[in-house]
């Protein structure tokens, strides 16, 4: 988050009015209206990138339940930054490609593109991610704000302490099971001496 970016209201206001086209259901099998492809396509041509067949197939969807929630989240994030703030600053495509491709598959796998645009929580979760990954930060905020607060909000991030914290009370728990059975064994030794 090296860069300033653009205000975060804008990009509030502009993901809350995500047009209904961007929504459709995502082309999985023949099926559904929105070629995620063509729009991937389409922002890659605008930073001066001529995608390959290759780079592209990975928006073809192919398994209806796994890719639709992803595909309709990558279509969110063409949106979004069809801005024209970041029309005139994106320049790098390979930052582009990996962020539709890979980072997006993060938000994907915690919450559904609707939620993404309707909870006020996730829609700013949603913008701050998207500028994160292109190591830019919402206008008017400091490295450390812009960090704390993308912590905060991160489902992803909330996710992956609430694992940590299970996993020590496990631990914890396995820890106690084995004193307590260890007290017991030296309870009934000291017994059997006697």
């Amino acid at each position: 988050m090296n860069n300033i970016g653009p205000d975060l209201q804008h990009l509030l206001r502009r993901i809350s009015a995500t047009p209904a086209d961007f929504l459709d259901d995502p082309k999985v099998h023949g099926r559904g209206d929105l070629a995620v492809a063509a729009l991937v396509h389409d922002i890659l041509r605008q930073v001066g990138h001529q995608a390959t067949v290759e780079q592209l197939q990975r928006f073809i969807g192919s398994h209806a339940e796994k890719d639709h929630n992803r595909l309709r989240l990558v279509a969110l994030a063409i949106w979004v930054l069809n801005d024209e703030w970041f029309k005139s600053t994106l320049h790098d495509a390979d930052a582009l490609l990996s962020l539709l491709d890979k980072a997006i598959q993060q938000l994907a796998d915690v919450c559904t593109a609707t939620k993404y645009i309707n909870d006020s929580d996730r829609r700013e979760e949603f913008a701050r991610f998207l500028l994160a990954r292109l190591d830019y930060r919402p206008a008017g905020e400091s490295i450390t704000q812009a960090t704390d607060r993308l912590s905060a909000l991160s489902t992803t991030e909330r996710n992956r302490l609430l694992q940590e914290s299970r996993e020590a009370e496990a631990r914890a728990r396995a820890i106690r099971e084995a004193l307590a059975k260890q007290a017991a064994a030296e309870s009934a030794d000291k017994w059997t001496r006697e």
